[in-house]
């Protein structure tokens, strides 16, 4: 549980900075949450247009949302939770670090060992197109033995785990 003056103070700069920095940026939370967004749309292969219209809103309030110029309220996450299937702990999963620790979040859920390289590998990878398009159409194999050969053929592929001796 947060300690209540330093949950208040945080609460009140939140009010007046309007979800923006003090330099008129997004704060790094919103830009987080937003890219959860953005990937978890763009894994399901769902439009930012499909998206709002689920949501009742313009493509543009989502590409806002994405970009974490809007900061999204409680009622919107818990209906983008339901909307893009994913519990609203999904949109603070793998928060970095640094990030968590400067606004008092504890214990920020990881998806893989809190490891410097594994973090500059997912910030760069998986918001590429690319990597997005290879996730879908590899679940979009029916066949869970041609899926296994597929993804054992991938790793294959590439360098191995283990250390050269």
């Amino acid at each position: 549980m947060l300690n209540e003056p330093q949950g208040e103070a945080r609460m009140a700069r939140a009010e007046q900075t309007g979800g923006l920095e003090r330099e008129g940026r997004p704060s790094p939370i919103d830009v987080h949450v937003g890219s959860r967004i953005r990937l978890r749309r763009t894994l399901l292969g769902m439009s930012q247009e499909r998206l709002g219209e689920s949501l009742g809103l313009t493509f543009q309030q989502v590409q806002k949302y994405e970009r974490g110029v809007n900061r999204v309220g409680a009622s919107r996450l818990f209906d983008l939770s339901r909307v893009l299937d994913v519990p609203i702990s999904f949109f603070f999963d793998d928060m970095p670090d640094s990030l968590a620790n400067s606004f008092g979040v504890q214990g920020s859920r990881r998806s893989s060992a809190s490891s410097e390289p594994m973090d500059n590998f997912v910030d760069e990878t998986l918001n590429r197109r690319e990597t997005l398009e290879l996730v879908r159409a590899y679940y979009r194999i029916t066949d869970p033995s041609v899926r296994k050969r597929v993804f054992d053929l991938i790793k294959s592929m590439g360098p191995s785990d283990t250390p050269a001796a």
